[in-house]
């Protein structure tokens, strides 16, 4: 029997780039609403709403800005599920992510129909990323009163949550513990098949001059944007030390030099910027390839090649960057947080240090550069645990369905 899913995402397909085409693969009818920025799927009707009312953001209290911003998010698409209503929709199920308000009013029009939300990360007053690096911790209550009132709509969402779906274990812990029995911990899954070690791999740095295959001593780094909540600033700090042991290694670096979270450096411009100021003649920059952001095949290449990747991240959401590097057989250095031992065990399927100690990281990595051939065994455990826990085709999409069916049953 055919059966409507209503997709809710600022950013459709975001999350949902398998699920949805599953659903629509086995003839679920699909219907998506979503922001300015938001892509259409081929046969998903897609009707984008906009979040700025016609006559401008009315002025608010400065710790109210960031809850003004998701009311007018869920007021847009209320109005836009109204209309799709009074033309016949009957979602059987909404699923969305309430990480941006879309889903605050959802029940006030739709009060029978469930809705399974996108639970990611629930902000943490204290014991999670806030406060975690005292080099950028603001003592400030003032900064802990927005981080308060940043939460308010999180916990309304969760206040209306018929079902959850949390990506990890520690991510499904910042969930409020009433909330967590309605909540399923399934990730958005990795193309295994697809997202593989290759012994012909190859990565050319066009503008260097270099070409590199599997063997080379090559160490990588890889975020969205290169900023401190991803360890950058203990990574960059790493590298003079890391030169010195090792005068051969090469690194590259992917990401762009915008700010995903956290703030900007003191003094604006970009913590690229900042880093190169701090480390000045300690570093050589003629081993440090800053390459921005690369097209997702290119990044599994430098994953395929690489002797040594390095993810570190502060206690948030983890990165699908680490899955997929796991994913090809690399062999991962990570921060010794929550969300990085979830997935790796220290001597197992990867090795851990301190976030803060650049020291250790550097010590580590020369000892991984200089032995690569006794490190075999962590790559394919690291492959291993992706297969058996992240497997998109065998694990995650079919216990995703599974989910799928029972709320709309």
């Amino acid at each position: 029997m055919s059966r409507t899913v209503l997709f809710v995402h600022q950013n459709f397909p975001g999350q949902y780039r398998h699920l949805a085409p599953a659903l629509q693969a086995r003839g679920d009818q699909l219907v998506a609403i979503g922001g300015p920025t938001s892509q259409p799927l081929p046969g998903v009707p897609l009707h984008r709403y906009d979040p700025l009312p016609a006559g401008g953001v009315p002025p608010c209290h400065p710790w109210t800005a960031d809850f003004q911003t998701k009311v007018l998010r869920a007021e847009a698409v209320a109005r836009c599920l109204e209309s799709l209503l009074q033309a016949g929709l009957r979602p059987d199920l909404v699923i969305g992510h309430p990480g941006w308000g879309e889903l605050l009013v959802v029940k006030d029009l739709l009060p029978d129909v469930p809705v399974l939300h996108q639970v990611e990360f629930i902000y943490q007053l204290q014991g999670a990323d806030v406060g975690f690096d005292p080099e950028f911790a603001d003592a400030d209550w003032r900064q802990r009163a927005r981080l308060r009132l940043r939460r308010a709509p999180q916990l309304l969402a969760l206040q209306d949550l018929d079902w959850g779906l949390a990506p990890t274990p520690w991510q499904a812990s910042t969930v409020p513990a009433p909330y967590r029995q309605r909540l399923s911990v399934i990730h958005e899954g990795i193309d295994t098949a697809a997202i593989a070690p290759q012994g012909s791999a190859r990565l050319q740095l066009q503008r260097a001059g270099l070409s590199f295959a599997p063997g080379d001593e090559l160490v990588s780094f890889v975020a969205r944007n290169l900023e401190p909540y991803r360890g950058f600033h203990t990574f960059m700090r790493m590298l003079p030390l890391l030169q010195r042991l090792r005068p051969r290694a090469q690194v590259v670096i992917v990401g762009g030099e915008g700010v995903s979270y956290g703030a900007a450096p003191p003094g604006g411009g970009s913590w690229k910027e900042a880093m190169l100021r701090e480390l000045g003649d300690d570093l050589d920059r003629r081993r440090v390839h800053f390459v921005g952001r690369v097209p997702h095949p290119v990044l599994h290449e430098l994953f395929r090649v690489t002797a040594c990747h390095v993810y570190l991240t502060v206690p948030f959401v983890l990165s699908w960057s680490l899955l997929e590097a796991m994913s090809c057989g690399a062999l991962v250095i990570g921060s010794a947080t929550a969300p990085v031992q979830d997935v790796i065990v220290d001597g197992h399927n990867g090795l851990l240090v301190d976030f803060f100690d650049h020291r250790a990281l550097a010590q580590r990595l020369a000892a991984v550069l200089a032995d690569p051939s006794t490190h075999g065994g962590l790559r394919r455990e690291a492959r291993r645990t992706v297969v058996e826990r992240f497997d998109l085709a065998r694990v995650c999409l079919p216990r995703q369905l599974e989910l799928v069916d029972r709320l709309m049953a």
